[in-house]
C-alpha cells in the first residue's frame, strides 16, 4: 500500500476486504494514533524508514447513524417546587421522568413538552430514579429509605411502597432485560450499608446483602447476573444476584468510591430498543416479551464480545480504576490525572471511550479498553456534576454547577456548543437513547429540553 493512502481510501479497502453489504463507517489507528488525513501523517519517521517492518492498521466500526448536536433550548418546563435531582429518559426515548426535592416524581410529555403526570407517594427528597429496561415501570427512591414503583402511562403507583432500608437510598438498578423478560427485580443501595433486591410485582424484599461497613454509594446490575457495589468503605464488592453470595472484594481506592460504570451500561439500559434501526416494539404487547428478551440478549452479546465485562470505579481519591470483576480481583489500570474528587464516570455506547467528570472543573477522556489517558475537556468554570453520551458516541454533554451545559465533539476533542440558560447549578443531565433530545434539571427547579 502507498503511504499517502487517505482515510477514505482505507475505508474503501476495508469494505472490499470485509465484503459487507451495509456500509459501516470506520476509524483507523496506527500505534494508537488515529489516521485523520493520510497514513504518512500518522506514522513517525522511524516507521517510514523501516520498510521491512509489518504495520498493523487497526479498524474500528462506528455507529451507522449520526446524532446532531443539541444547540437550543426548546422549552423550560416549570412544575417542581424544589431542586430537580435526577432526570431520565425511558429506554426508547418516548418518556421523560424527573425526581425532585419537592417529594414528587413527574412524567413529561415529549411531544408537547408539557407536564404529563405528577406522582405523589414519597414524604422526603427523591434522590434517584431508574427506568425498567422494558420501559413499563419507573422506580424512585427517597431520603426516607422508601422506594415507589410508578406506571408512566397512568402516573399511578404500582403495588405497595418498598420499605426496609433504615437510611436514605443512594442508587437503584434493575435486572437487565436479557436476564429477566418481565423486569420484576430491582436492586437498591443505601446509606445504611446494605443492598436489597426486591420483587416489584409482589412488593417484597428477596435478599439483603450486608458486607459493606459504611454507606453504599453506587450500584450496577451486570449482564452476567452479578451485582457490583461501591462504598464509602473504599471497596467495590461483587455479588451473585441469585443467592446473594459475595464473590470477591476489589480493593485499591484510598477514599470513598463514588461512581461505577460498566462497558455494557448503555446496551442494558436500552434493552430491546436499537437506536440504529429506531424500531419501537409496542410496550403493551405482552406476547413479544420473549422476543424482546432475545433482542436484548443479541444486542448485549454483540457489544460485550468474547471478553468479560469491564467495570470502572471513580473515587474521592481523584483516581479511576479499571477492573474485570467477573474473573479477577486485580486492577487492569489505574487512571490518574484529576485534581479533585470524581463525581461521575460513563462508558460511551460503543465502549471505546470512558468519560469522567470531576469537581476539578474538567471532563477527562480515557481509552475504554486500556484505560489510557486521551484528552481533557476544559471549559467549565466550576464543578462538573454529570455527563451523558449521545447514542452514536460522537458527542458528550456535561452539566456543571456553573449553570451551563456543554456539548463536546469526540472528533476534535473540543467544545462543540455552549448551552447557557439555567439560573443555577445543573445537577442532572440525560441524552435520550434515540439521540434527539437532551434534558437537564437543577437547583433552579426547572426542567429544560434541548434539541438540534
Amino acid at each position: 500500500m502507498p503511504i499517502n493512502l487517505s482515510k477514505e481510501k482505507l475505508q474503501l479497502l476495508c469494505d472490499a476486504l470485509l465484503q459487507k453489504d451495509e456500509k459501516t463507517p470506520y476509524k483507523f489507528f496506527v500505534d494508537n494514533c488515529e489516521v485523520t488525513s493520510t497514513l504518512a501523517d500518522s506514522l513517525d519517521k522511524e516507521k517510514l524508514d523501516a520498510s521491512e517492518k509489518v504495520l498493523d492498521i487497526i479498524y474500528q466500526p462506528q455507529a451507522v447513524f449520526k446524532v446532531r448536536a443539541v444547540t437550543r433550548c426548546t422549552s423550560t418546563i416549570e412544575g417542581h417546587a424544589e431542586a430537580v435531582i435526577s432526570v431520565a429518559f425511558s429506554p426508547d426515548g418516548r418518556y421523560l421522568a424527573s425526581g425532585s426535592g419537592d417529594t414528587t416524581v413527574r412524567f413529561w410529555d415529549l411531544q408537547t413538552e408539557t407536564p404529563h403526570h405528577t406522582c405523589k407517594g414519597h414524604s422526603h427528597w427523591i434522590l434517584c430514579i431508574a427506568w425498567s429496561p422494558n420501559g413499563l415501570r419507573l422506580a424512585s427512591a427517597c431520603k426516607k429509605g422508601q422506594i415507589c414503583i410508578w406506571d408512566p402511562h397512568t402516573g399511578k403507583q404500582v403495588g405497595r411502597a418498598l420499605q426496609g432500608h433504615k437510611q436514605w437510598i443512594t442508587s437503584l438498578s434493575w435486572k437487565p432485560l436479557h436476564l429477566d423478560g418481565e423486569c420484576r427485580l430491582l436492586a437498591s443501595a443505601s446509606k445504611d450499608g446494605s443492598v436489597r433486591i426486591w420483587d416489584t410485582t409482589l412488593s417484597q424484599c428477596k435478599l439483603v446483602l450486608t458486607s459493606h461497613s459504611q454507606s453504599v454509594t453506587c450500584l450496577r446490575w451486570g449482564g452476567s447476573n452479578l451485582l457490583y457495589t461501591g462504598s464509602q468503605d473504599r471497596t467495590v464488592k461483587v455479588w451473585r444476584a441469585d443467592d446473594g453470595v459475595l464473590c470477591r472484594t476489589l480493593q485499591g481506592h484510598a477514599h470513598w468510591v463514588n461512581t461505577l460504570a460498566l462497558n455494557t451500561d448503555y446496551v442494558m439500559r436500552t434493552g430491546a430498543f436499537n437506536p440504529a434501526k429506531a424500531t419501537i416494539v409496542p410496550l403493551e404487547d405482552k406476547s413479544s416479551m420473549a422476543e424482546k428478551q432475545q433482542q436484548a440478549l443479541d444486542r448485549y452479546n454483540k457489544v460485550k464480545g468474547s471478553s468479560p465485562e469491564v467495570l470502572v470505579s471513580g473515587s474521592d481519591d481523584f483516581t479511576l480504576i479499571m477492573w474485570h470483576p467477573e474473573t479477577e480481583k486485580k486492577q487492569i489500570a489505574r487512571m490518574t490525572g484529576h485534581m479533585q474528587l470524581i463525581n461521575s464516570v460513563v462508558f460511551s455506547p460503543d465502549t471505546r471511550f470512558i468519560a469522567s467528570a470531576s469537581f476539578d472543573k474538567s471532563v477527562k477522556l480515557w481509552d475504554g479498553r486500556t484505560g489510557k489517558y486521551l484528552a481533557s475537556l476544559r471549559g467549565h468554570v466550576s464543578r462538573v456534576y454529570q455527563i451523558a453520551w449521545s447514542a452514536d458516541s460522537r458527542l458528550l454533554c456535561s452539566g456543571s454547577s456553573d449553570s451551563t451545559l456543554k456539548v463536546w465533539n469526540m472528533e476534535t476533542r473540543k467544545l462543540h456548543n455552549d448551552l447557557p440558560g439555567h439560573a443555577d447549578e445543573v445537577y442532572a443531565v440525560d441524552w435520550s437513547p434515540d439521540g434527539q433530545k437532551v434534558a437537564s434539571g437543577g437547583k433552579d427547579k426547572v426542567l429544560k429540553i434541548w434539541r438540534q
